[in-house]
């Protein structure tokens, strides 16, 4: 369970659109968190992935070494 405080004007809109649509606010919240959460992770993992290329963790891979590996040589 979790509860969430929103502003307002966010309130208002949230409602409004559950309403016009047929759908809970408890809907659009966890659509919203799932499509957000996402976005997250993958900025998180991109981060992680520069951090550990500027430390010397890894190497970079050329594009044309990773289109010829996969078969996708132009």
């Amino acid at each position: 369970m979790l509860a969430v405080r929103l502003p307002p004007e966010i309130e208002e809109r949230l409602e409004k659109l559950a309403k016009t649509t047929g759908r809970t606010k408890t809907y659009y919240v966890r659509q919203a968190i799932l499509e957000y959460l996402d976005d997250l992770e993958d900025l998180y993992l991109a981060e992680q992935r520069l951090i550990d290329l500027r430390a010397g963790k890894t190497k970079a891979v050329p594009l044309e070494e990773v289109m010829k590996r996969y078969g996708m040589e132009k």
